[in-house]
């Protein structure tokens, strides 16, 4: 087996009793990889991270990991490692015997136990602190133990459930830094299930987002941010002006607006807010609300269209909630969507 699939999904469904959660799904995953599962709330990502951890049983189909089929292999087995959203730690012992804990019941004991445990406890740069209960310490430092007990264990593949949601905003930056240290200096497979795009997008390798227990797309950040193929994927990474295209024509809540220079293909149109020409243009809509955002102000539309967000330099004079305003959604600036859902 290549690195191309080192972990391997073929077929995969999973269910809950006789719902549904995962159907059919095919995902290849290379060695040394960081991959996002990124969704909303059940679309399957945490579903399928647990079936790969072996904690959800398999409707059907196959797990495979480095050429070995692990589908029906005990949890203990498998060589995957988990950090839990919670950290799940034992806040009665230190840093040092929370991070030796699954190495003692493996037997291991004395100098090499030290060793081991010392080396992933630096790993993650938290030296200092080897002697400290857990709960004498920060979010961050708590995530960083979870993180090293499950390095330690050296599994091939290290899973993530929303990893940073538990932490404040300047946290989440700096163990977004952490993750990726620790991720290239090991080279190992990670994969981390979030919901926040802006986590995925500044971590991953490789984005796979997921919808009703389905991949919508994969590709690079780049690729899911700057060229979306669905209406869904547009939409969740903050494209927030879409509209169908019928005949060559935009599908609006009024009259359809043809639309000549469309790209060939294209199922839809997307526009981000900065996207869209703010105070000139073909168009004309009504202020709905306007929200300061440091350098830009954002506006809501009321249009014929439908709603339209837009987003303009906060040093430009600021429009009141009911002004009529012109705009217009330039064809150059769109994101064009192979699938209008």
């Amino acid at each position: 087996m290549s690195d191309m699939s080192f972990l391997r999904l073929d077929g995969l469904t999973l269910a809950y009793g006789k719902t549904p959660a995962v159907e059919g799904l095919n995902l290849d995953i290379h060695r040394g990889e960081l991959i996002a599962l990124l969704g909303p709330s059940g679309c399957g990502k945490t579903t399928t991270m647990r079936a790969i951890a072996g904690l959800m049983p398999v409707r059907a189909g196959q797990i495979t990991l480095d050429g070995r089929d692990i589908t029906r292999v005990a949890a203990n087995r498998r060589e995957v490692g988990l950090v839990f959203q919670s950290y799940a730690l034992f806040p009665h012992l230190t840093v040092f015997e929370n991070v030796a804990f699954g190495l003692r019941l493996k037997g291991m004991s004395g100098k090499a136990l030290e060793d081991k445990v010392m080396a992933a406890i630096a790993s993650v740069g938290l030296t200092p602190f080897a002697q400290r209960k857990t709960p004498d310490m920060s979010g961050g430092q708590q995530q960083r133990v979870a993180l090293a007990r499950s390095m330690v264990m050296e599994p091939k593949v290290l899973m993530l459930d929303e990893p940073l949601s538990n932490l404040d905003a300047r946290l989440r930056l700096e163990m977004r830094t952490e993750l990726q240290r620790v991720q290239k200096k090991t080279g190992l497979t990670m994969i981390f299930v979030t919901h926040d795009q802006i986590e995925a997008l500044a971590l991953a390798d490789r984005i796979v987002v997921m919808r009703n227990g389905a991949i919508e797309q994969i590709g690079t950040p780049e690729d899911i941010y700057n060229r979306p193929e669905s209406a869904f994927v547009a939409d969740f990474v903050g494209f927030e002006t879409i509209f169908a295209l019928k005949d060559g024509a935009m599908v609006t809540k009024g009259e359809p607006v043809p639309v000549p220079d469309a790209p060939a293909g294209a199922a839809a149109l997307a526009w981000r807010p900065r996207a869209v020409t703010f105070g000139e243009g073909r168009f004309e809509g009504t202020v709905l609300s306007s929200s300061f955002a440091g350098s830009a102000r954002e506006y809501l539309l009321d249009t014929p269209l439908g709603p339209v967000k837009a987003e303009v330099d906060a040093a430009l004079p600021a429009h009141d909630l009911g002004a009529t305003v012109r705009f217009d959604l330039p064809v150059a600036t769109a994101a064009a969507l192979r699938r209008a859902e």
